[in-house]
């Protein structure tokens, strides 16, 4: 992908928008540039300020609503790099987020249930929103980890290593 606002194209064609940074639910921020990269401190799939689902994956959360928290979470990782970035060069974060060189790590989280194994295909729901959306910039290393629970008992966490222009 290249040329100006190609992300805001994309989101436009995926029928997506980029959501406002969540506030942090501690004392760290979402995310911080230090040199070529931006590293988003874990992301929760918050829409308009509330988890539309909590529990364990397997139990309370099936592993499609989980893939699809994933991609929210992912998004909403984003919008984090995109505020920084914005901050930086002072246009909007659509804009700055054309400054994505690539997605170089994804770590997803998810809480499971103790019989659960299909953490890949959860955290698949980040994977497959950030190469939709950046094309071969968001193909990336990445680990899926369960866990026992996250923070406000979500369902899943995403945290991107982002490395940009």
């Amino acid at each position: 992908m290249s040329g100006a606002a190609r992300v805001g194209a994309r989101l436009a064609e995926l029928g997506l928008t980029l959501p406002g940074v969540a506030a942090p639910v501690a004392a760290y921020v979402p995310a911080v540039r230090d040199g070529g990269h931006v590293w988003t401190s874990g992301q929760l799939p918050f829409v308009a300020g509330a988890l539309p689902a909590t529990g364990k994956v397997g139990a309370d959360v099936t592993p499609e609503d989980a893939a699809d928290l994933a991609r929210v979470a992912a998004l909403n990782a984003l919008a984090a790099v995109g505020d920084v970035l914005a901050r930086e060069d002072g246009t909007d974060p659509v804009t700055a987020l054309d400054r994505v060189r690539r997605v170089v790590k994804v770590v997803g989280f998810v809480a499971s249930d103790p019989g659960f194994g299909g953490q890949p295909a959860v955290v698949n729901g980040a994977s497959l929103l950030l190469h939709d959306l950046l094309g071969d910039a968001g193909v990336h290393a990445r680990s899926a980890v369960g866990v026992a629970v996250l923070p406000l008992d979500s369902p899943v966490e995403i945290e991107l290593v982002v490395a940009v222009d």
